[in-house]
C-alpha cells in the first residue's frame, strides 16, 4: 500500500498516485506562536507565498521569524493525491511536496527579501533531495500567486544561478510554478519546531549570499 521498495526521487505518474479523500485531514485550528487562525484565506492587505526547501519543520521556522511575516502553515502540494496524510506523502506516491504557505504584509516585508530567504535558507541544486533528506517530497520549489511573482522568482533564479556559477556550484533544480492547491498538514507538523524547540530542522544554505532585487536584474 505505502510503495516500500519504490525509488522515492522519481517523480510518481497522475495514473499511479494513491488516491487520497474527499475530506480534509484534521489539523490545528490556530497558529502555536500567535493564537491566530490557522486559513488560507488572505486578509486585505495581505498577500500569499509559498515554498518548498526540504522538511517543512524548519523552512516553518525560517519564515515565522521574519518581521512583516503575518502566518505560516505547513502542508502539502504540486502532486496528485487530495487531502493526502503524513504517510502517504513518505511513500512517494502522492508526488506533493511538503510546502509553507505564509501570508505576509508587503509595507513590512517584499517578495524579493522572501527569495532572499528562499534562495539562501537551503540548497536548489539537490534535484530530489535536501540533504540526508531524499525524496520527491524534499524537492525545492517557489509556487506563485500572479504573474507579478512569477517574474520575482525567475529573475531572482538567473541571479542567484549567475553567483553559485562564480562559486563553482551546481546548476539550480527550483520548479517555479503557478500555486498549486495546498492541502493542510496534521496537527502536530503545524508549529513544530516551536512545540519541540530541540526538533530536527533539515535547513542548510550553500553559503552563497543571494543578490535579489532591482540590483540584480
Amino acid at each position: 500500500m505505502f510503495g516500500f521498495g519504490r525509488d522515492k526521487t522519481q517523480m510518481v505518474g497522475e495514473g499511479e498516485a494513491l488516491p487520497g479523500r474527499i475530506a480534509p485531514i484534521p489539523t490545528a485550528k490556530t497558529h502555536q506562536l500567535t493564537g491566530a487562525p490557522l486559513t488560507k484565506t488572505v486578509p486585505p492587505g495581505q498577500d500569499a507565498a509559498m515554498f518548498g526547501m526540504g522538511c517543512f519543520w524548519g523552512v516553518e521556522r525560517l519564515f515565522w521569524q521574519i518581521p512583516g511575516v503575518e502566518l505560516t502553515m505547513v502542508g502539502y502540494a504540486g502532486g496528485f493525491t487530495p487531502n493526502a496524510t503524513y504517510e502517504e506523502v513518505c511513500t512517494g506516491q502522492t508526488g506533493h511536496n511538503e510546502v509553507v504557505r505564509l501570508h505576509f504584509d508587503p509595507a513590512r516585508v517584499s517578495y524579493d527579501e522572501l527569495l532572499t530567504a528562499f534562495w539562501e535558507g537551503h540548497n536548489p541544486t539537490q534535484g530530489m533531495r535536501q540533504g540526508n533528506d531524499r525524496g520527491t517530497q524534499y524537492r525545492s520549489g517557489i509556487y506563485v500567486f500572479s504573474d507579478a511573482q512569477k517574474a520575482a522568482a525567475l529573475a531572482s533564479k538567473e541571479a542567484y544561478q549567475r553567483a553559485l556559477d562564480a562559486k563553482g556550484l551546481g546548476q539550480i533544480t527550483t520548479e517555479i510554478l503557478m500555486a498549486p492547491d495546498f492541502y493542510f498538514a496534521e496537527d502536530y507538523h503545524q508549529q513544530y519546531l516551536a512545540k519541540n524547540p530541540n526538533g530536527y530542522c533539515g535547513l542548510g544554505g550553500t553559503g552563497v549570499s543571494c543578490p535579489v532585487g532591482l540590483g540584480a536584474r
